[in-house]
């Protein structure tokens, strides 16, 4: 079945080019349609154009295929072409001709931006939720591991001293950036496209207004062709806050993976959370970590991957938008099980004491040295080229200890205002 059938049958393979993958999909979508469609029976009702007891009728059938929907007993066969067909067609098949008026005032256009905007709206703010949880345990380890040293990086060569408190807590305050894109996405998705029917409107007398409150909307998309239009942009606005997140969990994985590796041992494992090698019998590899920065670098690619498929289209639907939840719909699952086995794994990570009592660390204290001279009088440069002529001659000697004071320092994490930070923008 398909809504747009004239009593032409169309060849079989242009059915399947044209229909793809959109069946499978569409069952991610299909609490979203049924929702949708209780919103459009109860408004078509108030505004006159289908009876109470076929509205009642509506709501019945709908309700009875919504429980079908969440205990898992429903399908898509390959007789139905895409959520909207099926939903349809069994609502004629359970009230007969009360069923055939539901796609009244409307198109299968804004039944998809619905469909899709319930989606996100519902998934952003799941992905919220687990960005939360996975920053107040990287907030806890801040806390526990606060005092404990370890090196600092530039260019791969060792740079200044640096703490698990700074480390933990760096990639918490960038989740809170992350959020932020988070919260973008979910302000453009929260508009109500219902009634923009395929761009143009409709000459019904339809109440949008309604329907926007009946399914939560924030606000209505009031320009229907605006409506249409943004068919793309809502994926687009999702797909860089997930790119955004995506980043911050690759770049601590990496952080994790190279941490583990014997050449810095400065954290690691228990056994049941790494995986072995088929030949080395010794291997504990942090395998959870390195698919996490795959899998994100993946999810990074997805801006670009939407913005080539929606890059010039003018005005109006095109085909073209379909292909927009095949990259979409994944991206969500993966950053949500990325999250998941983040926090999962972290948990339980153990960091090493005293890493810093290796004399290949000693120069990591040559710029607290530096100051320290600066502070007793002598001009930065002077200081500078003092400490220098020591490293050079083997002299040096490292203070081992860090006194930092300033707001976001070593010894002035300013873990509360983090916090606040984040209680804030979530």
């Amino acid at each position: 079945m398909k809504l747009w059938e004239k009593g032409i049958s169309t060849d079989k393979q242009i059915d399947f080019f044209t229909v793809g993958n959109d069946r499978e999909l569409d069952l991610v979508l299909a609490k979203y349609d049924v929702l949708g469609n209780i919103a459009q029976a109860k408004m078509l009702c108030k505004v006159g154009l289908i009876t109470e007891k076929e509205k009642e009728n509506l709501l019945k059938a709908l309700n009875e295929i919504l429980n079908e929907i969440e205990v898992g007993n429903f399908s898509i066969e390959e007789d139905f072409e895409d959520i909207h067909s099926k939903v349809e067609f069994l609502l004629t098949e359970k009230i007969g001709d009360a069923g055939k008026k539901i796609h009244t005032a409307r198109s299968r256009n804004d039944q998809v931006l619905v469909d899709m905007n319930l989606y996100l709206k519902d998934e952003l703010n799941l992905i919220k939720d687990s960005t939360k949880e996975l920053f107040d345990l990287l907030m806890e380890a801040a806390e526990k591991y606060k005092n404990v040293l370890l090196p600092g990086y530039t260019h791969f060569q060792i740079a200044m001293p640096s703490s698990f408190g700074l480390w933990f807590s760096a990639y918490a305050e960038s989740l809170i950036d992350d959020v932020i894109f988070l919260n973008a996405a979910l302000e453009v998705v929260d508009q109500n496209p219902l009634g923009s029917a395929a761009g143009y409107g409709s000459s019904f007398p339809i109440d949008r207004s309604y329907t926007t409150q009946e399914l939560g909307f924030k606000t209505l998309k009031y320009n229907s062709v605006a409506a249409q239009m943004s068919r793309g942009k809502s994926e687009k606005s999702t797909s860089f806050a997930l790119s955004s997140l995506a980043s911050t969990l690759a770049k601590l994985s990496m952080d994790v993976t190279l941490y583990m590796s014997q050449n810095f041992n400065f954290v690691s494992l228990p056994a049941h959370l790494t995986t072995g090698s088929s030949i080395m019998p010794h291997k504990k590899n942090p395998d959870v970590f390195e698919l996490i920065r795959g899998k994100c670098n993946k999810v990074q690619a997805l801006p670009y991957e939407l913005t080539l498929i929606t890059n010039n289209l003018p005005s109006g639907y095109h085909r073209d938008l379909q292909l927009l939840k095949e990259g979409l719909i994944p991206a969500i699952q993966t950053i949500k099980s990325c999250l998941e086995m983040a926090h999962y794994s972290l948990k339980d990570i153990q960091v090493k004491d005293n890493i810093l009592d290796d004399p290949k660390y000693d120069y990591l204290f040559t710029v607290d040295s530096l100051n320290e001279l600066v502070n007793q009088g002598i001009p930065f440069r002077d200081a500078y080229k003092i400490i220098g002529e020591q490293v050079e001659k083997g002299t040096f000697t490292s203070p081992k200890k860090t006194t930092h004071t300033h707001e976001g320092s070593i010894n002035n994490l300013c873990l509360e205002e983090i916090k606040k930070k984040m209680s804030k923008i979530i």
